[in-house]
């Protein structure tokens, strides 16, 4: 896909788009590592109003959209833990994760001048993803509520 991305905060109406984008892009890459538990976990977690009350929370959600469709969302959980990075699949490969969590991160950086790391919870699918963008590997796999994940993070350059 052509085209220029736009990149924006998440507001109150984007959340069914927000959590559709994410839901399918699971499906497709992630749920066959998670256990029906697992899976209904995952779902509560991306409903639109577990969305919109975690922005009330101080969550930061970002928003890319191509031509008037949503291409990616990443959300930052008190500024140092990626806790949603999904990109539509006809926008993978084109830098949208990327610039996701350098938009994410120009926003939490000035708001938590100490921040020396970025941690995330990745699905196996993610691994490679995370890698490409300077996350490391900080454990083993694990698994809690269905949920299997490789904790990572990102260790950030001083200025």
């Amino acid at each position: 896909m052509t085209g220029s991305i736009d990149y924006r905060p998440m507001r109150p109406a984007d959340t069914e788009a927000v959590s559709r984008l994410i839901l399918a892009a699971f499906e497709e890459f992630i749920a066959d590592e998670y256990t029906d538990e697992g899976r209904r976990e995952f779902a509560r977690f991306v409903e639109p109003a577990a969305l919109t009350a975690r922005t009330t929370e101080g969550h930061l959600f970002l928003l890319a959209e191509a031509e008037g469709r949503l291409a990616g969302v990443i959300e930052l959980r008190n500024h140092d833990h990626v806790s949603l990075l999904f990109v539509d699949q006809s926008f993978q490969h084109q830098g949208v994760a990327r610039e996701l969590l350098t938009r994410a991160l120009a926003v939490a950086r000035p708001a938590r001048p100490d921040l020396e790391r970025v941690t995330v919870n990745s699905s196996r699918f993610g691994v490679p993803v995370y890698e490409r963008l300077g996350f490391r590997q900080t454990g083993p796999e694990r698994t809690v509520n269905g949920i299997v994940f490789i904790p990572m993070a990102h260790e950030l350059a001083s200025d």
